[in-house]
Formats: structure tokens, sequence, C-alpha cells
């Protein structure tokens, strides 16, 4: 079975690593690299770059044959499957996430295995086969095998940077293994990394800028609605303690009226935080709430409903008349 393309969006990527029953995790997508932007997403478990595949552009940079036994590599062996792969890359590689029954007895299994071999496990994977073709859009005819992309097709291609135990790592399935960045002696949850990979990503866009300018930066970043209810449960339980202290020098007659105030000013301090912590989990659910919506809009299929439109249309003999009006439309005055 193939495997079908998917759009470039942090909604569908987050919704396909939740289908694969990862979790903790979601997608957010970049629209700067400064080190500001970087920072507030942290924890960053890993980047996904788009851009425009060009081929026969050289790569001179150096190929490790015999990685990191620790390092998920996967050589890519499905057509329109690289975003699915960058992900998995991103997610095999770090130990912090919850990767789910699925991909954790996938990468068991995989432990030994060669590139190739780590690919085809994937391609054989029907629970990530599903997730990943869940998107796909319907077709009114579907072709028995796949159009290849030709010379003059736009054809896409993602990658991931992540750091596994001290280095910086690229990761693309269409090498023959992955290429080390440098030394990275720190985590992702550290900022270090992100400094390291920036310049890189940075440089990359400026050479391809000259002659194209989509590109598309992904985080997979720490569910942040999860980050956000835990910060408001730490801010409700400070929050009694200082009512408590309040109420214990109240009661107290002879007490330090400095103390009264400090605390009381701790207090409104942590409310502040409260209602900060609370408004942003209500934004993470709105945004939720949103790509659901578009995801359920890309998955439906809407081609009995035109099709049913334009019979009518044609049985009222209006359809006709509206595609003269069109075509004169499309010639224009001249």
């Amino acid at each position: 079975m193939s495997w079908c393309t998917i759009e470039s969006d942090p909604g569908v990527f987050t919704e396909l690593i939740q289908q694969m029953q990862v979790k903790g995790v979601q997608v957010e997508e970049l629209y700067s690299l400064d080190l500001d932007s970087l920072n507030n997403l942290r924890p960053v478990y890993g980047l996904i770059f788009l851009f425009k595949w060009r081929p026969g552009e050289k790569d001179e940079r150096l190929v490790i044959k015999d990685p990191n036994p620790n390092l998920f590599f996967a050589s890519q062996v499905i057509n329109n499957a690289c975003a699915t792969q960058a992900i998995l890359s991103i997610l095999m590689n770090c130990p912090e996430i919850d990767t789910g029954p699925e991909l954790s007895k996938l990468k068991e299994f995989t432990k030994n295995f060669p590139p190739e071999l780590k690919g085809l496990a994937i391609n054989n994977s029907e629970a990530i086969r599903a997730a990943h073709n869940s998107f796909a859009r319907p077709e009114p005819f579907v072709p028995e095998e796949q159009k290849a992309a030709g010379k003059d097709d736009d054809v896409f291609h993602f990658i991931s940077y992540i750091p596994v135990d001290g280095v910086l790592y690229e990761l693309d399935g269409l090498k023959e293994g992955p290429i080390s960045l440098g030394q990275c002696p720190t985590g992702t949850g550290d900022m270090e990394w992100l400094k390291m990979v920036q310049p890189l990503i940075q440089e990359r866009i400026e050479r391809y800028s000259r002659s194209e300018i989509r590109f598309n930066l992904l985080a997979v970043i720490k569910n942040r609605k999860e980050m956000y209810t835990a910060e408001l449960k730490e801010l409700q339980k400070k929050r009694e303690r200082i009512l408590q202290q309040l109420a214990t020098i109240q009661s107290d007659r002879h007490a330090d009226k400095t103390s009264f105030e400090a605390l009381n000013e701790q207090l409104s301090e942590v409310n502040s935080g409260i209602e900060g912590a609370t408004e942003k989990i209500l934004m993470e659910e709105e945004k939720f709430k949103k790509w659901r919506s578009e995801n359920i809009r890309r998955k439906h299929n809407y081609i009995p409903f035109l099709f049913n439109f334009l019979k009518i249309l044609a049985e009222k003999k209006q359809l006709k008349p509206l595609i003269e009006k069109a075509k004169q439309k499309s010639i224009g005055p001249r």
C-alpha cells in the first residue's frame, strides 16, 4: 500500500503524533530563528526543516557509516513518507518522550538493524502507515501506481536536527547515514544545541533563498497545556501556603507588619501568575480546537457533494450556461 503526501502543518503533525500513541508532545511552526523565539519553546526535542529538494546537488559533508548505537537512523525507502520519517527521527531519539507501545516496540525490534532495514520496518508498520494515510485527500480517481515526480515537478524534503549523547546530528533519510554537526554536551531542554543549530539552518536558508522562498521550520516540543497545567497547580499550592501564613499572622496581635505586607505582595504576584497560566491554558485549548476543525476539513470527502451539486445544476439546465460564462470570464476583454 502506498503512502500519501501530507501537508507540512503543525496541526497535522501534532495529530499524526497523537495517532501514533505518543504522549505529551506537540509541533509548533517557527516564523523566526531568533534565539528568543527558540527559547520560548523550550524544551525543544528536535527541529524539522522542509526545503525544495534539488536532484544532483552535491553534499561533501562526511556521512557516519557506523553511527552511535543509541542513535535511531532509518533510510527513507518509502515515497511521500519523509515528513513522518523526520518526525520519527526525533521521537525515537528522545528518551524523555513517552513514545507509546507501538513505537517503543518498533525501536526495540529494530535496535540492531542497519538503516535500510529500519526504513523497511517503518514501511511495514501498519499503525504508522494508517496514521500517516489518515491525512490522505479524497481523490475522484485513484491511479493504481503512483506517478513519479518529473524534472519539472516541485519535490520537497524533510530533514531533522537533534542532539543525541552529546552530539548534534542532521538526520536525512535520503543519505547513507547521519551527519555530525559537532559536539553538543547539553540535552534537548538546554539552549546550547539551539544556539548551535540556528546559524546552520540560517545558512542553508540563505543559500537556497536566491532561487527558492518556500521553507518551513517546525519544532517538536513538550505539550504546552500540560506544562502550563503543572505550573498552575504549583502556583495554586503556593497560594494556599501564603493564605495560611496570612491567617496565622492575622490571628497574632503581636505579628510583624512588615511580614504581613511582604506576604500580601507575594500573594499578588502568585495571583497574577495563576491568571497568566490560566490564560495560556485557554489559548492552547483554542489552538487545538482550531487544529481539530482544520484536520476534519482536510479529511472530509467533498466529492459526492460536488458531484451531486453539478448533477442538479445539469438537470435544471444551469450547468452549461455557467460553464460558458466562466469561459468568457477567463478569456476577458482583449
